[in-house]
């Protein structure tokens, strides 16, 4: 058998902002698998991005999807129909809290701040994959929405709002996947470790996770390489999961499935 093969397709990636970044890496990884790339970003964020696409194996073209403005899903959509129309899959790297729904603010946070990151981390997975249906319900063997969460059985100290908005996340992947099936498009998550990404720095706790995982992951963990992370996207993406759909794909060295702190460290 044969690896899956992305020669001739087309994937949109959201969410590069660096090198660093785990969508940076899996749009790097389909490139030197022969796919096409498209990247979105939006604001002062798309200067990044723009830099960050130079630093792909091959030119990606970028376009513009502010989450927080619903007009903007289908403007993208359309953008994506005229230049070529193809779309096998995307990649749903997006997520936001604000700076009161983490770090043991838990109780104290606003709605006003609730509302703002459900929008983006949440309700931005369902907009991106009822816009791009059209587009991903033609592509041969069906297309693939793949976003990112966490272990959200846990409540993960710190991480607070963000943990509840992936618990969300995790939920409406399954409703994704149980009307979007219906048209031959399946959507799914990878839960990750953590990693050391700019997203990640907003996480006053991020140290002590990162360090419980490379202390009790029975496989190892290492929170500087997003690679360790992008097998399970491109599966995702593949044939190779075209009768997986509603999955939570977990790379994260096997720490969910142990109950770290009791005893020594698997990794010690």
């Amino acid at each position: 058998m044969t690896g899956p093969s992305f020669t001739g397709r087309r994937y949109l990636v959201t969410g590069v902002l660096n090198e660093e970044s785990i969508a940076w890496h899996a749009a790097a990884a389909l490139q030197r698998h022969g796919a096409q790339v498209v990247l979105t970003s939006f604001g002062r964020a798309a200067r990044l991005a723009r830099k960050a696409a130079a630093l792909l194996p091959e030119p990606a073209e970028l376009h513009e999807l502010d989450v927080t403005r619903p007009e903007m899903f289908d403007q993208l959509a359309q953008a994506l129909a005229a230049d070529g129309g193809r779309l096998d899959g995307a990649v749903h790297c997006i997520a936001a809290a604000e700076p009161t729904a983490l770090g043991g603010q838990f109780l104290d946070t606003g709605v006003a701040a609730l509302e703002a990151g459900f929008r983006v981390s949440v309700a931005s997975f369902q907009q991106l994959t009822a816009a791009l249906l059209p587009l991903l319900s033609a592509a041969p063997g069906g297309g693939s929405v793949v976003g990112l969460t966490v272990d959200s059985a846990r409540a993960l100290p710190g991480y607070d709002w963000m943990g509840v908005y992936k618990a969300a996340l995790d939920a409406a992947t399954r409703y994704t996947a149980l009307y979007a099936g219906r048209h031959g498009v399946r959507a799914n998550l990878v839960a990750s470790g953590p990693l050391l990404t700019v997203s990640a720095q907003a996480v006053p706790s991020f140290d002590d996770l990162a360090r419980y995982y490379e202390d009790w992951a029975p496989l190892g963990w290492d929170r500087a390489d997003p690679e360790q992370v992008v097998g399970a996207v491109l599966f995702l993406l593949s044939d190779w999961s075209r009768s997986t759909s509603g999955q939570i794909v977990h790379a994260d060295g096997g720490t969910h499935a142990v109950a770290g702190g009791i005893g020594k460290p698997s990794r010690q």
